[in-house]
């Protein structure tokens, strides 16, 4: 830790870029549900005796891919998201003198988000469950 040179503009700079990136990444992610959704919508339904309608084939396909790629999706901007709260935090406590918060700012930011927990908030949020 006492090796450390932190170029506080530097961080700055970074942390700005990637946040614009994770604000695109978020944009492309809500995009992606969009068209995911009315991918589904354009397949079409199933009827049985001209009667009952339910989703078709397709629009089922979409739905179990869509959810089956729900973590990978969200993981990205979330990391992107982590890593640079991260740095700022770390840069902080290493201006601050706090060295070993320093660390333990940037040891939390490099672990892997926790997904399942994003996106439970994120439907309870939403006022939706799965």
């Amino acid at each position: 830790m006492t090796g450390w040179d932190i170029s506080p503009s530097g961080v700055q700079s970074v942390v700005s870029t990637v946040r614009e990136a994770a604000e695109g990444m978020n944009e492309g992610v809500a995009l992606y549900g969009s068209s995911i959704q009315a991918a589904m919508e354009a397949a079409g339904t199933l009827s049985f005796g001209g009667e009952q309608r339910s989703a078709g084939l397709v629009a089922v396909a979409l739905g179990e891919f869509a959810v089956g790629s729900e973590r990978d999706v969200a993981f990205l901007p979330l990391r992107a998201s982590n890593s640079a709260n991260g740095a700022v935090e770390a840069t902080n406590a290493y201006l601050a003198g706090e060295l070993e918060q320093a660390w333990n700012a940037q040891h939390q930011a490099s672990l892997a988000p926790d997904v399942t927990a994003f996106l439970e908030a994120a439907r309870k949020q939403a006022g939706g469950s799965r």
